[in-house]
């Protein structure tokens, strides 16, 4: 039986708020509230491998520290980091 949609999408939401380590959370759950709403199916799977990466990968992969691994790199991970980007400039 699948998830339905609507149930997936706050349940991603809602863990992108709560991974454990408050620089994620923080990234995470305002990436989440903008973006997963309008999320497709493939761009949930994708959101939600990404999610099981942990926070210290997603956290530095997302400001750039690091390059992302082939497996990670997908639409959600570019808009991730462009969203990543503009928080930063915002906070300045």
């Amino acid at each position: 039986m699948t998830e339905d949609i609507t149930i997936r999408r706050k349940r991603l939401i809602h863990r992108s708020r709560y991974t454990g380590m408050k620089e994620t959370d923080l990234l995470l759950g305002g990436f989440a509230n903008k973006y997963v709403s309008g999320f497709t199916s493939d761009q949930l799977d994708s959101y939600e491998a990404l999610l099981e990466a942990g926070d210290p990968n997603i956290y530095v992969w997302a400001v750039g520290r690091e390059e992302v691994p082939e497996d990670y790199q997908s639409d959600v991970m570019t808009l991730l980091q462009e969203f990543s980007k503009f928080e930063q400039r915002s906070r300045v």
